[in-house]
C-alpha cells in the first residue's frame, strides 16, 4: 500500500507546495574558531521552510514561500535570494516596525560542544505572524502546505496560526509537518514542546527524528512514536545513520477533510516487520554513506526530497530514497542549499536494488548529471 500523495486536481496550474515559516539572514564565519575570535563573516540565508521551498523549486516544482520580513536591507536580501531559486515570494509580507531576524554561527559542526549559534530574532517580523495577517488564499491554494515546529515556538500568535492551519477544513491541502524541535526556542515560551505532538497529530504527513521525539516528548523508538502519533497517513521517523522508517496507511479520524487532494499514490511499497497500527505498512530505507562536507540543512533537504517524490506519486520506498539523495546533495557542500541532482540521475539511483543501494557512497560532485550510478558506487 502507498501512503497519500498530493492530489492531481488542477495540477497543470496549481502551486505544488507552499512553505510557511521564518527565514533569516545568516552570517557564516570566515574561519573556524569561537565566535569571539572570528574576524569576519559572509552573508547567507537560513530557514527550514524556505530551504524546503528552494530545494523543491530547484527540483522543478512550483513552490512558494510565505512569511514576514522586515522592511530593511536584510529583508530585501532574504526575499531576493529566495526568489532567485525560483520560489514564488509574492505573498511575503514586509513589516515596517519589526526587523528581519539574523543569526551568526561558527564553522564547527553542529553536533559538537564547540558549535556556537547567536540568534537575534526576538521581536522579529516573522514572530508577528498570526491567523489575522497571513494570506490564507495562498496558503490553502497549493497541493501541499509545509509547516514546521520552529514557527510554533516563535510566539503565541505563531502557535495560534499553526493550530488554525492544521485544523481540518474542506479546503485544506495535504499538510506536511516537520517537528524540527529546537530546545532553545522554547525556553521562556508560554507553551512547551508538547504542543509539537498536538500539531503532528493534526497533520497528514509528519517528519520527526528519533532523537527529537525522545528529547521533546520522552518517547523512544519508531514504533512508540507511531503509537503516540497515530493519525497522520504518513509518519516518517528519521533515525540518523540508520536511515528512516515510514509508517503509511489510510488512517481514521479528522484527516478525511483532505481527501480531495490527498489520495493513494500508485505503486506499492515493501514491508519489513508489522505495522504499528491497523492498516499500516512499514517501510525501512537505509541511509546512504556520504562523505560529509558540512552537516547543515540535511533535514530540510530530506523533507524536500520526500515531498518531491510524493508530489510525483512515487512509491514510499522511493520517496525515502529521494529524501536521502537530496540530503546527500546538501551534505556534500558547505552551505544549507545546493543544486539537487538531475531528476533522471536521482531516479536511476533511487531505482537501484537493495544491494546496489547499500554499496553507494556519495562525495562532493556526485550530483553532476553525467555521473552514472556505477561511478558513485564503492567496490
Amino acid at each position: 500500500m502507498s501512503g497519500p500523495a498530493a492530489g492531481t486536481a488542477d495540477a497543470a496550474t496549481a502551486t505544488d507546495a507552499v512553505c510557511l515559516g521564518e527565514s533569516m539572514v545568516t552570517f557564516l564565519p570566515s574561519q573556524p574558531g569561537r565566535l569571539a575570535d572570528v574576524p569576519s563573516f559572509g552573508r547567507g540565508i537560513g530557514g527550514a521552510e524556505s530551504n524546503v521551498a528552494c530545494a523543491l523549486a530547484a527540483a522543478g516544482h512550483r513552490a512558494a514561500w510565505v512569511g514576514r520580513a522586515g522592511a530593511d536591507g536584510f529583508g530585501d536580501h532574504l526575499v531576493e535570494t529566495i526568489a532567485g531559486y525560483g520560489v514564488d515570494t509574492s505573498a511575503v509580507r514586509r513589516d515596517a516596525v519589526r526587523p528581519t531576524g539574523i543569526y551568526f554561527r561558527t564553522a564547527t559542526d553542529r553536533g559538537t560542544d564547540a558549535h556556537e549559534v547567536a540568534y537575534y530574532r526576538a521581536g522579529s517580523a516573522a514572530s508577528a505572524m498570526s491567523p489575522e495577517n497571513v494570506p490564507y488564499e495562498v496558503l490553502l491554494a497549493g497541493r501541499v502546505l509545509h509547516l514546521s515546529g520552529i514557527t510554533a515556538a516563535l510566539s503565541a500568535d505563531c502557535l495560534a496560526l499553526l493550530r488554525d492551519l492544521t485544523t481540518p477544513r474542506p479546503d485544506r491541502p495535504l499538510v506536511s509537518f516537520d517537528v524540527n524541535h529546537r530546545p532553545h526556542l522554547w525556553r521562556g515560551s508560554e507553551a512547551d514542546a508538547s504542543v509539537l505532538l498536538e500539531l503532528a497529530r493534526r497533520s497528514d504527513l509528519v517528519f520527526v527524528g528519533e532523537d527529537e521525539a525522545e528529547e521533546a516528548w520522552g518517547i523512544v523508538g519508531a514504533e512508540a512514536i507511531r503509537a503516540a502519533v497515530p493519525e497522520p497517513a504518513v509518519l516518517v521517523v528519521k533515525r540518523g545513520s540508520a536511515g528512516a522508517t515510514v509508517f503509511s496507511g489510510l488512517r481514521p479520524g479528522p484527516r478525511s477533510s483532505t481527501a480531495g487532494r490527498a489520495g493513494n499514490a500508485p505503486g506499492s511499497c515493501p514491508t519489513e516487520g508489522g505495522g504499528a497500527g491497523s492498516g499500516d505498512t512499514v517501510t525501512v530505507a537505509p541511509a546512504l554513506r556520504v562523505d560529509v562536507v558540512a552537516a547543515v540543512g540535511a533535514g530540510d533537504a530530506f523533507a524536500a526530497g520526500f515531498l518531491s517524490a510524493t508530489l510525483r506519486g512515487l512509491p514510499v520506498r522511493d520517496r525515502v530514497r529521494h529524501g536521502h539523495l537530496m540530503a546527500a546533495a546538501v551534505l556534500t557542500v558547505p552551505g544549507d542549499l545546493t543544486e539537487p541532482p538531475d531528476r533522471d540521475h536521482a531516479d536511476r539511483l533511487a531505482a537501484l536494488d537493495d544491494d546496489a543501494w547499500g554499496r553507494l557512497r556519495l562525495g562532493p560532485g556526485w550530483t553532476a548529471a553525467d555521473r552514472a550510478p556505477e561511478e558513485v558506487r564503492t567496490p
